[in-house]
């Protein structure tokens, strides 16, 4: 059965999603919307970048998409500066009966115990509602630390830890809302950004580090957060924008899941912008990627390395995200209604081989 979808946003992640929607035999897009006014009436190829017009026209009009009556919606929109406006979209679009698979807020990925139950309340009632399902997944927060280091540790005789590593240069990703104004880059080092004011890189990854210690049945003490920044020692440009000499450039932050006063499940985030930046830092293997290590019996680090097309780290990484939710889109509408995580759902692939 062929099922409806429409792709929400088409950003860096969203015209990856309506490529990968149009991949699938099994999808058919039948909608996109955009906030841009200068979007609207393009054809969703054009948007994607591709060289071909799929037939179908962006709109601005939520009613509009909502009266195409798709099965799921992919929801790729930026939720990092509007919070609250992106839990009123979703809760709108769930209780209009449409399931969604979406890149955030992240914290919805595994919420219990990350944030409090209020701000999950509107959503669980609105997909009770509308008899449908959110999913909320990418490739970190998403595959890359929950199916891929539970994978792993099914060839575990003992465990002491897990810890998911994001080894990347960020320097191609151009984003400069994220880069500057959410992490802080190319800031003075005593200008702190939003995503390391205190307990906020607990909200976005506490629910990385909760959900695997829910899947490898451990009870957390609790979690704990830690950053260091480095500046840059000469002013250098980057895809977003400009990197001023003594500016943050170099940014590793862990988020540790506590059992008896040691760290038990641990993500950890080591960014660049300059691939000679503190190399006293783990390094990538390869042009960068994702790294899982498991101490215990036995030891195994798992390094995940990634490229696009286009022969960059960053285009796989946003290629990626987009992939885990449009390739999730047939579980995710036969799954009972509510919030899911990735312990919910089974065992998600890409569709066949290409022809």
């Amino acid at each position: 059965m062929t099922q409806r979808v429409v792709v929400w946003g088409t950003g860096n992640v969203g015209r990856h999603a309506i490529i990968g929607v149009d991949a699938r035999p099994d999808l058919e897009l039948v909608g996109v919307w955009v906030s841009s006014d200068a979007k609207v009436g393009r054809d969703a190829g054009d948007l994607a970048g591709i060289d071909r017009r799929l037939g179908v026209a962006a709109t601005d009009d939520v009613d509009a998409v909502l009266s195409l009556r798709p099965d799921c919606i992919v929801h790729t929109a930026m939720a990092d500066n509007r919070l609250m406006e992106a839990l009123d979209d979703l809760a709108r679009l769930l209780r209009a009966g449409v399931n969604v698979v979406s890149s955030g807020p992240v914290f919805l990925q595994y919420p219990d115990g990350t944030v409090p139950a209020e701000m999950t309340d509107a959503i669980r009632t609105a997909a009770a509602e509308g008899g449908v399902s959110l999913w909320v997944n990418g490739i970190d927060p998403g595959f890359a630390n929950d199916w891929l280091p539970l994978v792993l540790s099914s060839v575990c005789e003992r465990i002491d830890e897990v810890r998911c590593y994001e080894i990347l240069n960020y320097a191609t990703y151009d984003q400069a809302l994220v880069i500057f104004d959410s992490m802080g880059f190319g800031r003075p080092l005593d200008d702190i950004p939003m995503l390391l004011q205190p307990t906020v890189l607990t909200m976005a990854w506490g629910s990385v580090v909760r959900q695997l210690a829910a899947g490898l049945g451990i009870e957390l003490d609790g979690v704990e957060e830690q950053y260091i920044r480095l500046p840059a020692p000469e002013t250098f440009s980057i895809a977003s924008g400009t990197i001023e000499k003594g500016t943050a450039a170099a940014l590793r932050f862990e988020v540790r899941g506590m059992r008896s006063g040691r760290a038990v499940v641990v993500l950890e985030h080591v960014t660049r912008l300059r691939d000679d930046l503190a190399p006293d830092w783990p390094q990538p293997t390869g042009p960068g990627g994702y790294r899982v290590t498991i101490r215990g019996e036995p030891h195994y680090t798992l390094d995940l390395q990634m490229v696009g097309s286009d022969g960059d780290h960053n285009t796989a990484g946003l290629k990626a995200t987009a992939m885990r939710l449009v390739n999730a889109i047939p579980a995710v509408v036969a799954a009972e209604p509510g919030l899911l995580t990735a312990l919910d759902l089974p065992l998600v692939t890409g569709f066949g081989l290409a022809g």
